[in-house]
């Protein structure tokens, strides 16, 4: 009897815990790939290949995320794989198998690679094996949830379990069974946060361009089977992150993803502009009328691909640069150029038009004003340029042939970015991301 009490007082003592951190909201670690923590990082490399590659993978993702502006009968979903710039550590199963995936905004869907596996990347980290959880459970084909969601089908054996398929813009395919298990966050205050009956996708089949490094991706942009989407009203449709300086050697710290209360941005300097979700994608769509670089205005309007509409420009947090419809970008461009007295140079990498010779301590730059619906946003040269080479600054915005817009991760470095998923509407705050 005392054996039962104290198990019983325990799953209460648990219950209460769960409940205490979900209602005050949690916070999880975000984990740059270039950082050292990264499995993808290379101690011999120095900086430079680092930003070469990322302004690469952002010009690689903006070629497919090009599938949400133009009209298509296909699923394929338009990120690329092993694309995104932060990584989250979490765990599936019961007892709980620690995992790192690829954070993504710009996917609504949270799978992983599984055993057995038919035809797989080379995972160099252990692979989830669903029969060893005590929690895991397939998708009946004859579910509402497959029924409800996009690239399902049934599978060809009686026990009729609910596949997803999954074609990427770069040509890769993940391919397995929906199911549910127990999904944990680690919070950063040390205590495990379990969501039981998260719908995962368990792939079984995933070629392509994966480099093996990651387990696959978790997503947190629209759709019903999104991270966010599930957590839901427990993160009363909260959710925020605090990006630190990226390339800068000196900087250790670790950047923040926030749910529920801990996500809330408010206070001095706060700002909101309307958040725009459409039906035919997954991603976060804001609305940006003009940048002002001093008392020069480049209205977005202006742009023939037709980006005076609203929900005009992407909120991606992984994507580097900000990428701009080519007429928009060379009006900025050109205003930047004409205040900027610096000697101006070729970009090495041959990838960024406007460079100076300089380095990031002696840069002087204006402020760049980003004039969303309902918000400005100061961008100074630490969200604007990037050293590219010994002494070389690339001003990290980049034109997009496809009329594409993508409000970059460097663009919003050291600012509280909030998602308030109930009221429609992001925020953001100037915060120095390294004290958070």
């Amino acid at each position: 009897m005392t054996t039962y009490s104290s198990l019983v007082l325990l799953l209460c003592l648990c219950g209460i815990s769960l409940t205490k951190s979900l209602n005050s909201g949690f916070s999880v670690e975000l984990i740059h790939r270039d950082s050292s923590r990264s499995p993808f990082y290379s101690p011999t490399e120095s900086q430079f290949p680092r930003v070469a590659n990322a302004v690469t993978r952002s010009i690689n993702r903006a070629n497919h995320f090009k599938q949400a502006f133009v009209p298509t009968n296909t699923a394929d979903s338009p990120i690329t794989t092993d694309d995104g710039d932060y990584l989250m550590s979490y765990s599936v199963g019961t007892p709980p198998f620690q995992l790192l995936g690829i954070v993504d905004t710009g996917s609504d869907f949270v799978w992983l690679q599984c055993k057995p596996c038919e035809t797989c990347y080379n995972q160099t980290t252990p692979m989830f094996n669903p029969s060893k959880s005590k929690t895991y459970k397939p998708i009946p084909c004859s579910s509402a949830k497959c029924q409800s969601l996009r690239d399902t089908s049934c599978s060809s054996d009686n026990d009729q379990i609910c596949e997803y398929s999954l074609d990427y813009g770069d040509g890769s395919h993940s391919q397995g069974d929906l199911s549910v298990d127990t999904l944990t966050l680690s919070s950063t205050d040390g205590s495990p946060i379990p969501f039981p009956r998260t719908v995962i996708g368990c792939g079984h089949s995933n070629t392509g361009t994966f480099t093996g490094k990651t387990s696959g991706i978790v997503g947190l942009g629209g759709g019903p089977v999104s991270l966010i989407s599930q957590l839901g009203a427990s993160i009363s449709g909260k959710f925020s992150y605090c990006l630190v300086p990226m390339f800068s050697d000196s900087n250790n710290s670790s950047s923040k993803l926030n749910f529920g209360e801990n996500a809330v941005v408010s206070g001095d300097g706060t700002v909101s502009t309307p958040l725009v979700q459409k039906k035919t994608d997954v991603y976060y769509y804001l609305t940006l009328e003009a940048f002002s670089v001093g008392d020069n205005k480049i209205e977005f309007g202006s742009s023939s691909s037709g980006s005076s509409e609203e929900a005009n420009i992407i909120i991606d947090s992984g994507t580097t640069l900000v990428l701009l419809p080519s007429d928009v970008y060379t009006k900025l461009e050109s205003a930047v150029a004409n205040v900027v007295k610096l000697e101006r140079v070729q970009d090495p990498t041959q990838q960024l038009n406007l460079c100076y010779r300089a380095t990031s301590g002696q840069l002087e730059v204006p402020i760049i004003t980003a004039h969303f619906k309902g918000a400005d946003i100061q961008l100074n040269a630490l969200n604007t340029f990037v050293e590219v080479d010994d002494g070389i600054v690339c001003f990290a915005f980049t034109s997009s042939d496809d009329g594409i817009s993508i409000f970059g991760n460097l663009a919003q470095q050291n600012f509280l970015v909030g998602y308030d998923l109930q009221n429609n509407i992001v925020s953001f705050m100037p915060t120095d991301c390294t004290k958070q």
